[in-house]
């Protein structure tokens, strides 16, 4: 069987989950044998990891005098105009924050370069809608000129791309819903991203998500039949330690981190309330935020104000082995995201022997049994579980060791064979 896959992102260049669970899904196929995947980014930089797929950039197809479908017209063209009233942003986290008042129409102008190829930046930046547009426009040339069976399209940002992908090929597809507006903006939705998400949506013939509460979410708020939409968890790749050496604090002292972005959907704010409670009656803790995001300075002023800076950090955004390295280094991991559709990084927290914290409100907490967890909002259940992982260490034995077991057994290859078996039914075999 082939697939066409449309993501926006793949490793080593990363901004998040989509990336990670793309890159994993992909790898369990290909475990799985008889399963070939071209995937497909807007842009590719040349050092992507091709071991597992067929990786096609965007930006280095040829467009110029093909036959494009776009909106379900068959066109030779040199450089489309497409109407839209879409209004740009400059980061995915930032959609509650853009007004529902109308905005002016624009023109977005698809135009080829001396090669004949469109230009992608790649980012999440103040071009991103133009960009899934002219994402679409592409896609409509490499379904026209590639052999596959089924269209898989990660994410909203993708759908466009899987839609047109649809229209000039004629063969199914079928999308992976990581995360909505909804979680995302907290219900204060952007319009415009609704529509594509419930365009993407209505023209797939069966949907993934990757937890039961993102399932909910699209039947309950997209009007969604429930036949129509199936969850595939997502898993963990093992860990691989470069040199095999425990990593050294270089301090007496324990680590509580929180690892994600700081963004109003990962609840960052109740990680600090919770911080304050724990350092009233501990003084040898410190706690980590690592990530970036728009609720960041927010978030370092909070800290400030409550007096707790010297034992409060901001790292930034950590990638790759940095990522395990602040595991490594931690007592204690704590999500307590106020939406989060799964969740990967409390498994990769587990795989690195660290006590975990989830929110209830998490995806991932449908299959852990061996975290804590807590609603986001509580900031004492969410304080009294740290102070007692840090300071009962027979207590935080047992959850790492449970835990360690526990996620060995999530495993991409698993997850892989579900969403072929997805496939399959779509397909009819």
């Amino acid at each position: 069987m082939r697939v066409l896959m449309f993501g926006w992102e793949f490793p080593p260049h990363i901004s998040g989950g989509l990336g990670t669970a793309s890159y994993g899904l992909t790898k369990g196929m290909a475990a799985c044998g008889n399963i070939e995947v071209i995937f497909v980014v807007p842009k590719a930089w040349g050092d992507e990891d091709n071991s597992v797929v067929q990786l096609i950039g965007a930006n280095r197809v040829p467009v110029a005098f093909k036959k494009i479908y776009y909106k379900g017209v068959l066109t030779p063209i040199e450089k489309i105009e497409v109407e839209s009233t879409i209004v740009p942003y400059t980061d995915p986290e930032d959609f509650w924050r853009i007004t529902r008042s109308e905005v002016a129409g624009y023109r977005l102008m698809v135009q080829a370069d001396s090669r004949g190829m469109v230009d992608f930046s790649g980012k999440y930046g103040n071009s991103l809608m133009d960009e899934i547009q002219k994402y679409a426009v592409v896609a409509s040339v490499i379904a026209s000129e590639n052999s596959f069976d089924i269209i898989h399209a990660h994410d909203w940002l993708a759908y466009p791309a899987g839609i047109a992908a649809m229209e000039a090929s004629g063969k199914p597809l079928v999308i992976h819903v990581h995360a909505t507006d909804f979680d995302r903006s907290g219900g204060n939705v952007n319009p415009q991203v609704y529509n594509i998400e419930k365009q993407g949506m209505d023209a797939a013939q069966k949907i993934i998500t990757v937890s039961n509460l993102t399932r909910d979410i699209v039947i309950g708020r997209y009007g969604i039949s429930p036949d129509k939409v199936e969850t595939v968890y997502n898993a963990v790749e093992p860990v691989a330690h470069e040199d095999g050496k425990p990593v050294s604090k270089g301090f007496d002292e324990k680590v509580v981190t929180f690892l994600g972005r700081i963004t109003m959907q990962k609840g960052p704010e109740y990680f600090i309330e919770a911080a304050n409670k724990v350092l009233k009656v501990m003084d040898n803790v410190r706690f980590v935020m690592a990530g970036s995001g728009d609720m960041m300075e927010r978030m370092m002023k909070r800290a400030a104000a409550l007096r707790i800076t010297d034992r409060f950090h901001f790292t930034g955004f950590l990638k790759g082995h940095d990522v395990f390295t602040m595991l490594e280094m931690s007592d204690v991991y704590i999500m307590p995201s106020v939406s989060e559709p799964f969740g990967i990084s409390p498994l990769e927290a587990m795989q690195s022997n660290v006590p975990v914290i989830i929110s209830k409100q998490s995806g991932v907490a449908e299959i852990l049994t061996n975290a804590v967890k807590t609603d986001f909002w509580d900031i004492d259940a969410m304080a009294n579980a740290i102070y007692g992982i840090l300071n009962y260490p027979n207590l935080a034995r047992t959850i790492i060791k449970n835990g360690k077991e526990e996620v060995i057994r999530l495993k991409w290859e698993n997850s892989a064979r579900h969403v072929i078996d997805i496939y399959k039914r779509t397909l009819g075999y």
